[in-house]
């Protein structure tokens, strides 16, 4: 791993927002034994990392969030995700059976709360004089929701907070991590950007010149040979890393 500016010679630090900010497999779990019935020795985790990675598959190969929303194809993905994810685990949804599944997750997905720590260490960064912000795949409707139900309006203005789908590219599309430097006045070499997703997060972010954290709280395995400058299983570690103890 490459080694990491330490803040606050760091001037920005951005933050992934689904699994990164919160517990996203709450919201998946519920849906899932609403629907599906299951029990508590079915694997929701795996289930979840595959649901996960349909959702990016089907979205690249839909032309990314805003090419979804104006071809009305997102509840066509967002179906699919879960049909594909749970048939790996034996389970057949018919097409009404992963709509139902989609709706109790969407209506899960605004009674979340942020991981313990993602506050303070968000607080103590702006206190430093780090320019945090938030950068986040999918509908801006929908992840705007999300961004209401956590609160953050006191700690990331609505400039700093770029979501694809109002952008106009998908992470990991280096294009995205170039307009947020332009947006916000950064250099790329300045930045840090933390997420939990190997090919969104990691890979976008190395590839457009900024210093990545990987957010493996769930113990997965990289997907390809990139190097982020650090992997952090929680946010106290993660306080650990950019906050060190003065001298």
């Amino acid at each position: 791993m490459s080694k990491l500016k330490q803040a606050p010679e760091t001037t920005a630090v951005f933050f992934d927002v689904d699994d990164t900010l919160y517990d996203h497999l709450t919201p998946f779990y519920t849906a899932v034994r609403e629907v599906a019935g299951t029990s508590d020795h079915f694997p929701y985790e795996e289930a979840y990392h595959r649901m996960r990675y349909y959702s990016d598959k089907l979205s690249h190969e839909l032309g990314g969030a805003e090419a979804m929303e104006q071809s009305n194809a997102t509840e066509h993905m967002r179906r699919e995700r879960f049909k594909l994810s749970l048939a790996e685990h034996g389970i057949k949804l018919s097409d009404e059976e992963a709509a139902r599944m989609q709706a109790a997750y969407l209506g899960c997905q605004y009674k979340i709360a942020l991981f313990p720590g993602a506050r303070e260490l968000m607080t103590a960064l702006r206190d430093r004089g780090v320019l945090l912000g938030l950068i986040t795949n999918g509908a801006p409707e929908h992840q705007t929701n999300k961004l209401e139900a956590l609160q953050l309006d006191d700690l990331i203005p609505a400039g700093h907070r770029f979501i694809s789908g109002a952008a106009g590219w998908d992470k990991p599309d280096i294009r995205l991590f170039q307009h947020v430097n332009q947006a916000t006045g950064t250099r790329p070499e300045d930045c840090v950007y933390i997420g939990d997703s190997w090919r969104n997060d990691v890979v976008g972010a190395l590839g457009a010149g900024w210093q990545a954290i990987w957010f493996n709280h769930r113990g997965v395995t990289p997907e390809s040979d990139h190097q982020p400058h650090h992997i952090v299983c929680s946010h106290e570690e993660l306080s650990a890393l950019l906050l060190p103890p003065p001298q």
